[in-house]
């Protein structure tokens, strides 16, 4: 095992600031943003698996729906704790992700948003997400500002 490599979560930026930086925003995940996000998911679970049964042809159609509850709901449970830990941390010059993750803002070519989830693409090609934010558009305006992209 590597000796570097954390073997706890990170949820929150680790990275110092520089002399001089700021931090302008954070952004946290929202619970009730990650309930309703998985309360959607669960919805489509359940549809998928009946209409799934039904194409098959099994009788008990229903059972589709009973699974994909609770496949879905044991895994929202499972990672509830620490999807709504991670924080990013906006600064006059990078953005901080969860442990060691920096973004320089002139490294960001786009910003988007994907239901509740706010995508940052750098130039490299690399992308990352600020999930479960409780207002993406106003996230994305925030970093968009901050890069000089209003």
């Amino acid at each position: 095992m590597d000796p570097h490599l954390p073997t706890r979560s990170l949820f929150v930026p680790e990275t110092q600031l520089d002399p001089g930086e700021a931090v302008i925003a954070q952004f946290h995940a929202d619970r009730a943003t990650y309930w309703r996000e998985n309360a959607w998911l669960a919805a489509i679970a359940m549809a998928a698996g009946m209409a799934i049964l039904w194409a098959l042809g099994n009788e008990h159609v229903w059972t589709g729906a009973v699974g994909g509850l609770l496949a879905i709901a044991v895994r929202a449970l499972y990672l509830s704790s620490d999807e709504t830990k991670m924080r990013w941390d906006l600064t006059d010059r990078r953005l901080l992700g969860p442990g060691p993750r920096v973004i320089a803002l002139e490294n960001i070519t786009q910003v988007n948003t994907i239901f509740s989830a706010v995508q940052v693409v750098t130039v490299t090609g690399d992308k990352h997400l600020l999930k479960y934010q409780a207002d993406a558009e106003a996230t994305k305006a925030r970093i968009d500002a901050a890069r000089g992209q209003t």
